[in-house]
């Protein structure tokens, strides 16, 4: 068979196309990014169930705490009376008839430990008569993996004790505990344990590295629904998640609720779900920095979760500015001067310089209903935003889907605007899960979309059936994998339509998932890319400046190709089940083949805890100038220089 490339309607690729999505599901930030090691630190933690439109929203804030040992004589009351931070007001209050009780956390599946981590430990504590001492520390089997000890002041205020730990041990699955020495009763609140290695001191350290693995060009965040929220109550809001970490306001998340119906009670294995804010915007905007993406932040239109809830703010009325004035003020606290009211905010975090924000999307996935008047809304948001910051760059949304009637009329809407005002839009978020005969019929779709609306492929990843549901690793088998790598050639072959593109979703903590497959996975002490991951990673490492009209003339076979220099990056999926052998031709010079980078499999492997790397990148010895056996199911990268 051969590959052929046409030099004629050759277009550029966009520098730091591809990138990544950020949203807190399947723990990503709480339990996962977020380094922190106790759960539900600041009590606050929320009991969500019910149905679409009617969900009961309870407190909790014991929950993930217990009595410590288990059956001692030792009282616990969740409290917000005199509160240590009124925006978070809830706290424990803790009375032990017996000297060494206590609580103890769960922290998720435990907390592990190697001997010789450091850690940072803080905790709010007031007593009013107790004058005996707290021993603080994670124990495993009895035996101390570290402890600290403090006096609190008798005092009836609040005050922050801070330690500096050291593990004296391993330990696996461990709970942190707080004991009194003696009898009496003492208040607590925004219990803190934090690996000193986290990255800013927030997050965890092998998560980042995989995402820098990416090399990802952008970072959209922080959703998604979780943007829009079950209802507009529970959106989230940026506003509340800068300042001071303690009091940045505790939401529930959206994630909560996955999968509830129409009607009934509906009550999820995760309904404590929260978000605590420890990755706010600003934390969002310096991970941006250190992994070199541009920011893409998402912002609320006034339109709550539409497969959760019809509630929407109207177009006509007042409260809509309040939306509109978060969307501005968003983009002052990443661009603005210290003279501006959220530049000086971020200036007072410790980031005097502005972050150098071009990118602002409005809204997620949302279309055109009575209930949304979408169209009219994005028009005005649209407006305002380019009138305050007319070198911000919009990204518009068609819709959560794409081939159907929505998304078709989305997009006529958003090419008619484009013709009246060039500027309107710079790209249009467009997001597909599908199963992978779809994404084999679809290769080609982006060559019939016209060239006047750029298209950001905001969401896309292959379900397999059988594989996908699983909500385990065993969802990221190779067959969606190489289905992902076959549609991105579509992508890249039509680098003028498709500027900009990110799978979704990031992050699955194991056992904590409400939706797979994801592109990493990771529990308490590990974290591996799926297969996914490393096409997403293959895309972003191997391609070049300058995309080509490329054609491969066997069915099941499907190949882009781009340049850079002289360098050309061909890219080759054989989907069909027989060894094939590729012959790859140009009307230009590109040289002889230099590098073959190879991922190929059963169509069922998949990574593991087990085995992580059971499907990687291998380096693969070119034995031919310009012809290359492609393995069946397979995925290859042809390197050649001039």
């Amino acid at each position: 068979m051969k590959i052929v490339m046409t030099k004629e309607g050759g277009v550029p690729v966009p520098a730091g196309s591809l990138g990544i999505f950020v949203e807190d599901l399947n723990y990503a930030a709480d339990g996962g990014l977020y380094a922190e090691l106790i759960e539900n630190k600041n009590f606050e933690a929320k009991d969500v169930h019910g149905h679409v439109g009617a969900f009961q929203v309870k407190n909790d804030g014991s929950f993930a705490w217990s009595v410590c040992p288990e059956g001692a004589p030792v009282a616990i009351k969740v409290k917000d009376d005199r509160p240590c931070f009124v925006e978070n007001p809830h706290y424990l209050r803790i009375v032990t008839e017996r000297a060494g009780c206590g609580v103890q956390n769960r922290a998720y599946d435990g907390i592990f430990l190697k001997k010789g981590d450091v850690l940072r430990l803080s905790v709010q504590m007031r007593s009013y008569d107790y004058r005996g001492g707290v021993t603080l520390g994670v124990c495993e089997r009895g035996a101390a993996v570290f402890s600290v000890r403090c006096k609190p002041r008798a005092d009836g205020k609040w005050h922050r004790y801070d330690f500096r730990v050291t593990a004296k041990a391993d330990c696996a699955g461990a709970r942190f505990a707080l004991t009194l020495d003696k009898p009496g009763a003492i208040h607590l609140d925004d219990v803190s344990l934090m690996p000193e290695n986290a990255l800013f001191g927030v997050f965890r350290r092998d998560l980042v590295e995989l995402l820098k693995g990416l090399h990802p060009g952008f970072v959209r965040f922080p959703g998604g629904c979780v943007v829009e929220g079950n209802d507009l109550a529970n959106r989230y809001r940026w506003k509340l998640s800068v300042g001071q970490r303690e009091r940045r306001r505790h939401n529930w998340n959206r994630w909560a609720v996955h999968g509830a119906g129409e009607t009934g009670d509906f009550r999820s294995p995760f309904s404590h779900y929260g978000q605590t804010l420890g990755i706010g915007y600003y934390e969002y905007f310096r991970l941006c920095e250190y992994l070199r993406a541009k920011p893409l932040p998402v912002v609320s239109l006034g339109i709550a979760c539409q497969y959760m809830s019809k509630e929407a703010v109207a177009v006509d009325d007042p409260e809509i500015e309040t939306y509109i004035q978060d969307a501005l003020d968003v983009v002052e606290f990443a661009n603005g001067g210290r003279d501006t009211v959220w530049g000086r905010v971020r200036a007072e975090m410790g980031h005097p310089e502005p972050f150098g924000l071009e990118y602002l999307a409005l809204g997620n996935e949302q279309w055109e209903t009575p209930e949304s008047d979408f169209y009219r809304r994005f028009e005005l948001f649209a407006a305002r935003v380019r009138e305050r910051w007319p070198d911000i760059r919009i990204i518009g949304t068609l819709g959560p889907d794409a081939d159907t009637p929505r998304h078709d009329e989305a997009l006529a809407w958003t090419r008619d605007r484009l013709a009246k005002d060039a500027g309107f839009v710079y790209a249009s978020d467009e997001h597909f899960y599908a199963p992978p005969q779809w994404m084999y019929d679809h290769v080609t779709m982006y060559d019939g979309y016209s060239r006047d609306a750029k298209i950001y492929a905001g969401e896309f990843a292959c379900h397999v059936p059988g594989a996908a549901p699983k909500l385990s690793p065993e969802a990221n088998v190779w067959e969606g994998a190489l289905a992902e790598a076959a549609i991105m050639t579509g992508m890249e072959r039509n680098a003028d339509v498709v500027v900009m593109k990110s799978y979704a979703p990031l992050f699955a903590r194991i056992g904590w998932t409400q939706w797979s497959p994801d592109l990493i996975w990771f529990d308490a002490t590990h974290a591996f890319g799926s297969a996914s991951y490393y096409v997403q990673k293959m895309y972003s490492e191997l391609t070049g400046e300058t995309a080509w009209k490329t054609t491969a003339d066997r069915a099941g076979v499907y190949a882009s190709a781009t340049s850079a220099g002289d360098i050309t990056y061909v890219k080759v999926v054989n989907a069909t089940q027989e060894r094939v052998t590729a012959d790859v031709e140009a009307d230009f010079g590109f040289g002889e083949m230099l590098r073959v980078v190879q991922m190929c499999g059963a169509l069922t492997d998949c990574n593991t805890l087990q085995e992580p790397e059971k499907l990687v990148p291998v380096e693969v010895a070119p034995t031919s100038a310009r012809s290359v056996e492609l393995p069946p199911c397979s995925f290859s990268v042809l390197v050649f220089r001039k």
